[in-house]
């Protein structure tokens, strides 16, 4: 599966085809001879040049984000999304591409629903050293979302992309023609009754309407989903939500331990909306 998706990628250098070398490390290795070798957790590193701007989770955030998905907080919108992308999943050699796959959670509830092949991109190596640990047949890579894609054209059936950057032109362009874009965002409400209490910030109104506008010279609109999950959350469970997400980058560690001290459950609901695109005709 892992050759599978290698044959998808394509080299951040000179844009050559990959091949798959085992012995004696795990590596890339691109024809004109440009070499990525395998961290010992078993994901690859692909930026080159000055990297990126971009601000990676730390291993604490990631951390907080495994504990709290790993407890089925978010279980029934993996199960959605799950639901969603392997339908579009089920021709020979098909393949998923999650942007910003985190540790992993989202892709590998698809990956039990579908034989595809899968490959992972996140900023963070620490995300992607629990995501290779938990999707290990994926090809998992450290990546800048923002930057053209090391994926080669109409290589891809499924892009999914939850609470994570979007970048329309590269979505279109690796996926196959009538391939699915798969985007998962926070509804507005989303949280709100912790929201001011984890230092979380609130969900703007009009978020729906600039999404399908950032997309529409590239995509279709086919259908939107809302998704009401009602949570009960405690002291440990309120710190992790808090730290998992861009509000962890700010957190201050008092108020963290505050959170994680708090006695009383916190009623709260996570609203989600899951919309799907179809790459190759325009919205307008």
């Amino acid at each position: 599966m892992l050759s599978d998706a290698v044959a998808a990628l394509r080299c951040p250098v000179c844009e050559g085809r990959f091949q798959l070398v085992e012995d004696p490390q795990r590596r890339l290795v691109c024809g004109s001879g440009h070499v990525f070798d395998a961290a010992k957790q078993g994901y690859f590193n692909l930026l080159t040049g000055k990297g990126t701007v971009f601000e990676a989770d730390s291993a604490e955030m990631v951390g907080a984000r495994h504990r709290f998905l790993d407890s089925g907080h978010y279980a029934a919108l993996a199960q959605r999304v799950a639901g969603l992308a392997a339908a579009s999943l089920q021709r020979p050699g098909a393949v998923v591409l999650d942007a910003g796959t985190g540790t992993g959670h989202y892709l590998h509830s698809v990956l039990e629903s579908t034989p595809a092949s899968a490959i992972g991109l996140d900023i963070s190596k620490f995300a992607l050293r629990r995501a290779a640990r938990l999707n290990g047949d994926a090809a998992n890579l450290v990546w800048d979302i923002w930057r053209p894609l090391p994926v080669a054209d109409d290589a891809v059936d499924v892009v999914l992309v939850v609470f994570a950057p979007r970048n329309p032109p590269e979505f279109a362009r690796v996926l196959r023609p009538g391939g699915k874009l798969i985007v998962v965002t926070p509804q507005q409400g989303h949280l709100a009754e912790i929201a001011a209490r984890t230092g979380m910030l609130s969900i703007e109104e009009g978020k729906a309407e600039r999404l399908a506008e950032s997309l529409g010279g590239y995509f279709h609109a086919d259908s939107t989903y809302n998704l009401d999950v009602p949570l009960t959350l405690r002291g440990s469970e309120l710190a992790d939500i808090a730290y998992m997400g861009p509000a962890g980058h700010h957190i201050k560690p008092e108020e963290l331990a505050l959170l994680a001290g708090e006695d009383r459950a916190a009623a709260t609901t996570a609203k989600f909306r899951i919309s799907l695109f179809t790459v190759g005709a325009s919205a307008s």
